[in-house]
């Protein structure tokens, strides 16, 4: 095996690997060289835009600690069915992270990545809604995820290159929506609550690649958004929990952009 098809591989996996992690599982429709991209300059005017070298976004209240992510039992068996039915309680769980999810135009923060293998990553994140993300996974990491509300970029700033994946077909667009009704919009197969959170499972299933799961936190009593758990067709799940959460922040637009321009040297 070549040096370049190794590294292509070896891509390719942890591509897979981080976009599982947020946003369940697809194929990538196209694999790029690009070069490295160049952070934007701060802006010198006070505006209160934030760009990806604010590396702690600012908060409303004080600055809170990584939060110890709730890793779901891996031998939960959660239920399948689409003619699922839930009682009124269960019905107004859902609506209340339906209201949430549609009230939020932006969000910024901190989160805690924990892998199938156990291990830990930290990042900022930044959502504008339609469709709009970033993840910025702190070093010694080099991966950078943006989706530029139709597609989702993986970018490896070390290798330089990036995948592209549909958004549509990613869980990701739920919590992108503009707004959402998880029990009409969505496939909700489950919906859990106690004293500290409330639980929506949604199902997703692809013929040719299988089934996945994405699991949604939200807060019982500030009703902020904790944590998702996404299950791969393989069974394997990645838990994001996200703090520091700001949504009265404005983003810089230019975060989501997405270079899809092809780089690679034609052979001579």
């Amino acid at each position: 095996m070549t040096e370049q098809s190794t590294h292509r591989g070896l891509r390719a996996g942890l591509a897979l690997l981080i976009a599982t992690s947020i946003a369940g599982f697809a194929t990538p429709t196209l694999s790029q060289t690009v070069p490295v991209p160049k952070p934007a300059p701060k802006a010198r005017d006070g505006s209160v835009q934030m760009s990806a070298q604010d590396k702690v976004p600012m908060t409303t209240g004080a600055t809170q600690a990584p939060p110890n992510p709730v890793i779901p039992n891996p031998n939960r068996n959660v239920p399948a069915n689409v003619f699922a039915t839930f009682d009124a309680n269960q019905k107004a769980q859902a609506a209340r992270v339906s209201s949430y999810l549609s009230s939020l135009q932006t969000l910024v923060g901190n989160f805690v990545q924990v892998g199938p293998d156990g291990s830990k990553t930290k990042g900022d994140f930044y959502i504008q809604k339609p469709g709009k993300v970033r993840f910025e996974y702190d070093a010694p990491s080099p991966i950078a995820i943006i989706a530029d509300g139709s597609s989702l970029a993986v970018r490896d700033t070390k290798l330089a290159t990036q995948d592209i994946y549909p958004l549509s077909q990613t869980p990701l667009r739920f919590l992108l929506s503009d707004r959402i009704d998880l029990l009409k919009d969505t496939n909700v197969v489950n919906v859990t609550a106690d004293d500290i959170y409330i639980s929506v499972t949604i199902e997703e299933k692809q013929a040719l690649i299988g089934t996945s799961r994405l699991m949604l936190m939200v807060g019982v009593k500030d009703g902020q958004l904790k944590q998702w758990t996404v299950t791969d067709p393989q069974g394997y799940d990645t838990t994001i929990a996200v703090y520091n959460l700001d949504s009265s922040k404005k983003v810089d637009p230019g975060l989501f952009k997405i270079d899809f321009t092809n780089y690679i040297t034609p052979a001579n």
